[in-house]
Order: C-alpha cells, then structure tokens, then sequence
C-alpha cells in the first residue's frame, strides 16, 4: 500500500507540473495562483518552474505563525511541480491556431483534474498554498471558504498586474475542476486504515479541497486550485 501512496504521490505532482505548462501552451488564461507564479516570472526573468518552487518556500514560511505542519508531500510537491512544469514546456510547443489552443486548454483541465485526484488520494499532506488556507481559516475563525477566496482574489490581482494570463481558461478551470476531481477522486483514494504521515491540514478544519489539500476523505466540489499544487 505504501508502494502506492509513493507511486500516486510522484505521478501526481509529474502530471500537476505537466497539466500547468499545458495551460500556458494554450494561451487562453490560468488559475489564481498560477496567474501569479507567470507574472511573477515574466518581470523577474525567471522561468515559471523556479517562481513556483521559490512561492512555496516562501508560503511554507507563512506555516510557522499559523501552527501548520507539513507532511512529506508537502516538501515534495514545493520541488516537483516546478520541475515538471519546465520539463513539460521545454517539451510541448506553442500553438497559434483557437482549436489547438481549446484542445490544449481541455486537456490541460482534463490532467490537472487526475493529478489532484493522485495527489490527494495518497495522503501525503496538504501542498503549501492550501496549508496557508486552511491554517488562516483555523487561526482567525474564517470559513475555508472565505479563506480561499481572498486568498486567491489576492494572488489572481497581483498576477494580472504583473502581467500574468488571465482569460476564458480560468473561468473554465474555476467550474470544471471541482466536479473532475469529485468524479476521479473515488478512484484513487487510499483507504482511510492506511497509516498516514503527519500533515498540515488541522483535524478540526476540512478545506474546500485542492491540488494539494491531500489527507481528506471527502470533497465539498466547491472549486479546486496545486497546485496545486
């Protein structure tokens, strides 16, 4: 069983990078967060893949005043998805034609959906940004809800201001990703009597969900980010 956690854990994270340079391939906008890592990038040079690791880092240090503690998918998931998602443009070209962008766009959905779905099934911790969620929602009194929300308002403005893609793909993403991960979730998700490593979703708060909201046996499908991640 643990062979399987591990194998779901680096799948997971391998197809959350992937499924984010899809969406930058596609050209037809990001989710929040990603909004942010791409302008992020652009003003500093930098390749998305760093902006990402070096974002999670920074957000991990935002734990230590809210009390969270990360699990071992948390550390992974701070690497992998900027690793995989340079991987994944050095490897798939841009395209200038609206259906190849649509095909791009649906297939990047399509794999950030069965990557959450791997990621969160095998139990490994939250990732860093939905630990930053669930912990201000558990300090200040906050619904996760609420949390998430001006969280992401946050990061999705900033982005934007800093020239990050906001367009069609992050509306679509918004609606579509939460109902794929409910539907693909069952699939995957290790039995609750599996021994887990800690993690750094509070017991007495249930997130929303997300990417990297793993450890939790049900799902609200009331929107979904990485991790995403």
């Amino acid at each position: 069983m643990m062979f399987r956690r591990l194998v779901q854990l680096f799948t997971g994270l391998a197809m959350y990078g992937i499924s984010l340079a899809l969406f930058i391939r596609a050209g037809l906008g990001l989710d929040p967060w990603d909004v942010f890592h791409q302008g992020v990038a652009n003003r500093a040079g930098l390749s998305i893949g760093v902006v990402v690791i070096i974002v999670s880092f920074l957000v991990l240090l935002l734990w230590i005043p809210l009390r969270q503690r990360p699990g071992f998918g948390t550390l992974c998931n701070a690497i992998l998805v900027g690793v995989f998602a340079d991987v994944g443009l050095a490897l798939i070209p841009s395209l200038s034609n609206l259906a190849g962008q649509v095909g791009l766009l649906a297939g990047a959905i399509l794999l950030n959906g069965i990557a959450s779905a791997c990621y969160i099934g095998a139990r490994f911790g939250p990732g860093a940004r939905d630990g930053l969620m669930t912990g201000l929602a558990r300090r200040t009194g906050w619904s996760v809800r609420l949390s998430r929300t001006l969280i992401e308002v946050v990061v999705l403005g900033a982005g934007w201001l800093l020239g990050g893609s906001v367009g069609v793909g992050t509306v679509l993403y918004a609606l579509a990703i939460g109902p794929l991960v409910q539907l693909l979730l069952p699939w995957f998700m290790v039995p609750a009597g599996t021994p887990k490593v800690a993690r750094g979703t509070p017991s007495d708060v249930k997130p929303d969900g997300g990417p990297e909201a793993a450890g939790e046996t049900s799902y609200s499908g009331t929107g979904w980010h990485l991790g995403q991640k």
